[in-house]
């Protein structure tokens, strides 16, 4: 079973170039040539060698690569755009799709390194890297989800025929790309209470709204400067493809042959989507269409929108959580105080409290947690996750009123009383939080394709196929 090698949420499909080994060749090549000494040039050209040389180079010099495309200050080369048509061409015959006519893919996966050339160019002047640490935790993930250690990731691309180190760097240019779609798009969308109170409001008159939709898509893409002859052929060519959609004609293909958005040479496929998940313009398309059926074109500032909608399932969830009512005392070691001092003044503490004295009125004195002093240690009701996992070790052990012993974590010496322990319907609050994340997804989608044309639109690309 081929390995799902590519980043979860990542829309673009990594290719395993041998250009950077091209490149690297070519610099070799110059650099002998430079490392010559004038005076070697000069001996060479009295013996007559230097324009023998030049003929024989330019009789029997091997062509490394040829260039596809122009874009900014950058190139995309043609071993690239080889290498991905292969990749992908795999893929979707892998998934059972009818591949288009191969001067087709060709241009949409060209399109796609293009984009991705101008936001590499984008990410890097403006200083966006990722460390080693965020990209091995990547590729642990990559490896967990093949139920593989890390360690043997290598070996397993290997037999895909992969080089590790060619994908280890091709990970990292996707992780870099979605560091610059999060500050550039993601970051800037923002989400009002009021925006929140009214998507709970519709979602509640509306149940629909909460049912998960598979579905598709295809972008036929307009410019912001298209002149009205450029936007009547998006129109009529918006209209023929849902008229073939829509007569039977299968809607993968349509979409890797005509889509112009981010998904469609993965046949335009969303996957499952709440209603209210959805982009903004296609909840009330995709509410009304039934499985199967295919929507008119819908004009948006990005083009023209065509909707598959494949099926639909219910979804309903409740959140009952179990929570914990703690307090505690936090000391810290400094110049004066070790960690065995600190301890030994926590262990006195607790003597004290199992003596009667009161322990929110020690921990309001001595206890060094701002957040919690104020009020005798108390840290309220808490959930799941709320403590870092020492914390949450510690008062799983103890029974109710129970004095936890001193212990350790990353902010210094605890101790901490269990006052109760509770199941608690946390629903409108996880509605409220999934509300928010409904909203910020359907905007991320319409605004991605916005940022992409602009980026597009700005950028200069010269095609040489």
């Amino acid at each position: 079973m081929p390995l799902f090698i590519r980043p979860a949420k990542m829309p673009a499909e990594p290719g395993f170039s041998a250009a950077g080994k091209k490149r690297g060749f070519c610099r070799l090549h110059i650099a002998v040539l430079v490392a010559m000494t004038a005076a070697q040039l000069l001996s060479l050209q009295g013996q007559g060698l230097v324009h023998a040389q030049t003929r024989e180079l330019a009789t029997k010099g091997v062509l490394l690569d040829r260039v596809a495309a122009v874009v900014n200050d950058g190139v995309v080369l043609n071993s690239e755009l080889d290498d991905q048509v292969t990749t992908i061409s795999e893929r979707l015959r892998t998934q059972k799709l009818e591949l288009p006519p191969q001067n087709v893919l060709r241009q949409q996966v060209l399109e796609r390194l293009v984009l991705q050339e101008i936001q590499a160019q984008r990410a890097n002047r403006a200083g966006l890297k990722v460390p080693d640490e965020a990209l091995n935790s990547a590729l642990t993930e990559v490896a967990q989800r093949n139920n593989i250690p890390l360690s043997q990731l290598p070996e397993a691309l290997q037999q895909q025929g992969i080089d590790y180190a060619t994908y280890r760097e091709e990970m990292r240019k996707e992780l870099t790309l979605g560091l610059l779609r999060q500050r550039d798009v993601l970051q800037r969308i923002s989400i009002t209470p009021r925006e929140v109170d009214q998507f709970l409001a519709k979602q509640a008159s509306t149940p629909s709204e909460n049912n998960q939709y598979n579905v598709s898509h295809i972008l036929i893409a307009v410019g912001q400067t298209a002149t009205p002859e450029q936007l009547d052929q998006a129109a009529k060519r918006a209209a023929e493809v849902s008229k073939r959609a829509q007569g039977g004609e299968d809607f993968a293909k349509l979409a890797v042959a005509y889509s112009n958005a981010q998904t469609a040479l993965e046949g335009g496929a969303l996957g499952w989507r709440k209603g209210n998940e959805l982009p903004t313009f296609l909840t009330d398309i995709v509410t009304k269409l039934k499985p199967g059926g295919v929507s008119e074109p819908m004009r948006t500032p990005t083009g023209y929108h065509i909707i598959k909608l494949n099926e639909v399932r219910g979804s309903e969830q409740k959140a009952i959580v179990d929570q914990v009512h703690v307090r505690h005392i936090l000391m810290k070691t400094n110049e004066l105080a070790d960690d065995a001092t600190v301890r030994q003044k926590l262990d006195q503490i607790r003597e004290r409290v199992l003596k009667g004295e009161d322990f929110g009125g020690i921990a309001s004195i001595t206890s060094e947690d701002p957040g919690s002093a104020a009020q005798g240690g108390d840290l309220g009701w808490a959930g799941p996750g709320s403590f870092v996992p020492e914390f949450d070790a510690a008062i799983g052990k103890l029974k109710d009123q129970e004095i936890s012993e001193p212990f350790h974590t990353q902010y210094g010496w605890h101790i901490a009383q269990l006052l109760g322990r509770r199941q608690f319907d946390n629903t409108d609050e996880l509605k409220r939080r999934q509300a928010m994340d409904a909203i910020r997804a359907s905007k991320a989608d319409e605004e991605t394709e916005l940022w992409l044309r602009r980026l597009r639109d700005e950028a200069y690309v010269e095609t040489k196929i």
